[in-house]
């Protein structure tokens, strides 16, 4: 007979989850295993909520497996650690970020890009390796194999800093990977949400010129005078694009929603790269001649490996870089759901789940 989450491994463990297409979440009594000899126990602080959250929580993508407990934006302290745990003691502040396990041997685990790999395991929602599903940090503990645990800076807030788990790695890697780190560099981000503003911090720490590339004319005080953008541009003005045309490096393109790439590619130089992050629910339409003509690139990033999540880390904490961030206890997480669909946060949703989170 199937073993309820509660009764799957011997630690008791509580959270929110949501428990059909609803999406609505609710508190939720389940289970962790206990720590391996590898593994990390930890006690959760706080949580951030990303986009996909929202999109797991309501199955928008076709493969939520319910009851799920969201979050991978995850910051808490260290409570208990396996007989050959090396990187870790007791009382380390920590970071678990979208992944939880790998397969450790592939070509792309073996190049630190644990992310890649064909075998990796997500932080929620995914089998684990013993058959069970893996849950988030809309809870009280987790329990992680140390080789997925970051390190986190002293000087780093855990408050404001979790959004980094996610948020900050996927915008660093790609700036970091096709070379838009320089000094100098003219660089895009297009739109102005929970990564975006994240890309032009890191973008700006990076020592570039950043243009931020939006629908919405009412974000361009906030993108110059609080995050430090030089300049910005409404993706609907023609007149505003065709005068900015051919004077990007590369672009960072954050925007889930189905968008024309034609007016971007026009924004850059020859051998620019156009990055996608953002991740529409239909498929874009790629016009190949301005990738003809100007020798351009149109390509995709997906978070990052451990070693470069440990990388974004401390360069953040070593240039100050850290989201926007509210605040929000644990039983506001429903009307967060809402107002996140609605864009209605700058920029993003924090789970003081220490303080919060109540056991029934």
């Amino acid at each position: 007979m199937e073993k309820s989450p509660e009764m799957e491994h011997p630690v008791k463990a509580f959270g929110w989850a949501a428990k059909d297409t609803t999406g609505i979440l609710s508190p939720f009594k389940f289970s962790r295993r206990s720590t391996g000899e590898h593994d990390v126990q930890l006690k959760v602080l706080y949580c951030g909520i990303c986009h996909s959250d929202l999109h797991n929580a309501k199955n928008d993508w076709g493969f939520t497996q319910y009851p799920v407990v969201p979050g991978h934006e995850i910051v808490g302290v260290v409570t208990e650690i396996g007989n050959k745990v090396e990187k870790f003691k007791v009382g380390d502040k920590v970071g678990v970020g979208c992944l939880v396990g790998s397969c450790r041997e592939c070509n792309s685990c073996n190049k630190d890009l644990e992310n890649y790999c064909p075998k990796q395991v997500l932080t929620y929602g995914a089998k684990d390796t013993d058959g069970t599903f893996t849950y988030g940090g809309f809870s009280d503990i987790m329990v992680v194999n140390e080789h997925f645990v970051i390190r986190w800076p002293e000087n780093l807030p855990l408050d404001a800093g979790a959004p980094l788990m996610c948020a900050g790695i996927t915008t660093y890697s790609p700036l970091r990977h096709y070379g838009l780190d320089k000094p100098g560099l003219h660089i895009g981000i297009v739109g102005l949400g929970g990564l975006g503003h994240v890309g032009v911090k890191f973008a700006k720490a990076f020592g570039a010129e950043v243009t931020v590339i939006s629908t919405s004319i009412n974000k361009k005080k906030e993108a110059i005078e609080k995050l430090g953008a030089d300049s910005f541009l409404v993706s609907r003005n023609e007149e505003e694009m065709r005068g900015a045309a051919g004077t990007l490096d590369g672009i960072i393109d954050t925007v889930s929603a189905v968008h024309s790439l034609s007016p971007l590619l026009s924004l850059l130089k020859t051998d620019g790269k156009l990055i996608m992050v953002g991740a529409p629910a239909k498929p874009l339409e790629v016009p190949i001649f301005p990738l003809l003509s100007g020798r351009k690139v149109v390509a995709g990033s997906m978070i990052g490996g451990l070693k470069e999540t440990q990388e974004m880390i401390d360069f953040a904490a070593k240039h100050n870089v850290l989201p926007d961030v509210e605040i929000i206890p644990m039983d506001y997480v429903n009307t967060a759901m809402e107002r996140l669909l609605k864009s209605d946060v700058k920029y993003r949703f924090v789970i003081d789940v220490k303080k919060t989170l109540r056991a029934e």
